[in-house]
């Protein structure tokens, strides 16, 4: 199964037709679930409850994530609000079960013990203790050798796993860390298209990214795709967490004071990209491509470029490069033409599902064009899609588009 991470505190203007029309875009994708982040503001509540009335009626699934950044876990009265939810939503019809027990999920919560000095028996207080069958796989940020010694795990969220922790390409030995220690407890893999945060001192006070270069999107999921025996769950991470620059579905909701470097963004583009790699997951075959497609993404300027941005450029800015990174979906073999200014690539491409590449140097506007016997198939050239050498601000978001 695959999940999209949402994080219920971006909804606080959502209504129930929000909700919904999200709810129809990630299952028109192949998602079969969100994952509701939730953490203790007021309004929260609410809104869980609104997202699992639009699911009714519907085969999307939702579950909860506690945001244990947000929920305090120090005493046992702590506990209270998650059985709450965990009890509120048990037999609800669109709450997603695992092995016939309530999948319940976290984002952190390793240093939490509800009053009992232990982070195994306090979780095993807080949500399986006198309460319904729950099937319990938390985001513990702890060394994976830890979990042979925390029974309450039913499995494990390698939230980190999303991308590459350093100045290299992804790779699966994260994956393999957490496979191996979890002793064949269900093992939740995450996905990210992107990371970029740029917050200054005065608000949340963290600026960095981490490297998504070289079609970190594509080789992501192949990995996955190439492991699928061993990857029960695929949380992509996330929906709608816009202050990192990660969200796949659309620019909605709080932006939680993102706009300098998310509006505008849109990162729909990916989703039919998103699509394509879900199936393969869950078939364990590629899907033949009917039609033709360009995907788009790279930032608008160069890494290295200054612009007059108080907050300063983001750390770890020299890990990635100036490319524009392009997949083609192709029906037949072809020949494919990505340009952008001077900058030009032309090459023989089979069927199938291909990577191309292009360096920004100058600026420009990118495009494509998929020809076979010198007839053009397709030529994208998307509105918008400009790379300038002068920024007004050090904005490392992707711009997105798609044929």
């Amino acid at each position: 199964m695959v999940f999209a991470h949402f994080i219920v505190g971006n909804t606080r203007p959502y209504t129930v037709q929000d909700w919904a029309k999200d709810i129809a875009l990630a299952a028109s994708k192949g998602i079969d679930a969100f994952a509701l982040n939730v953490g203790r503001d007021d309004y929260e509540a609410s809104r869980v409850a609104d997202a699992y009335t639009a699911a009714s009626g519907t085969n999307f699934k939702l579950f909860l994530s506690f945001d244990m950044t947000s929920f305090p876990c120090s005493g046992p009265g702590d506990a209270y609000i998650l059985r709450d939810y965990i009890t509120r939503y048990q037999a609800h019809p669109s709450q997603l079960r695992y092995d016939g027990k309530i999948l319940v999920s976290t984002f952190g919560g390793e240093y939490c013990s509800f009053g009992t000095g232990s982070l195994n028996q306090g979780w095993q207080n807080a949500i399986k203790s006198e309460m319904p069958p729950v099937h319990f796989v938390p985001a513990f940020f702890l060394n994976a050798a830890a979990f042979t010694g925390i029974p309450v795990m039913d499995g494990a969220l390698n939230w980190n796993s999303a991308w590459p922790q350093g100045d290299y390409d992804t790779n699966f030995d994260p994956d393999e860390d957490y496979i191996s220690h979890l002793g064949g407890r269900s093992y939740m893999a995450a996905f990210s298209p992107w990371f970029f945060t740029h917050y200054g001192p005065d608000t949340y006070n963290k600026n960095f990214i981490f490297r998504c270069d070289n079609w970190h999107f594509s080789r992501r999921w192949e990995l996955l795709v190439d492991n699928r025996d061993s990857v029960a769950f695929i949380e992509a991470l996330t929906w709608n967490d816009f202050g990192e620059s990660h969200y796949l579905g659309p620019v909605h909701g709080d932006l939680s004071r993102s706009d300098d470097w998310t509006v505008g963004y849109d990162h729909q583009g990916w989703l039919d990209l998103l699509e394509y790699y879900i199936q393969a997951y869950k078939t364990g075959v590629y899907p033949t491509v009917s039609e033709d497609r360009v995907f788009f993404w790279s930032r608008l300027s160069p890494a290295a470029a200054n612009a007059p941005d108080r907050i300063g450029k983001p750390d770890h800015w020299q890990w990635t490069e100036d490319f524009l990174w392009a997949v083609v979906l192709l029906t037949a073999p072809a020949e494919v033409r990505l340009t952008c200014g001077d900058s030009v690539e032309e090459t023989s491409l089979p069927g199938g599902a291909a990577k191309v590449r292009i360096p920004l140097v100058h600026d420009c506007n990118p495009s494509a064009t998929i020809y076979r016997g010198g007839v053009n198939s397709l030529h994208f050239a998307p509105d918008g899609f400009e790379f300038r050498t002068n920024p007004r601000n050090y904005n490392f978001n992707a711009y997105v588009a798609s044929s």
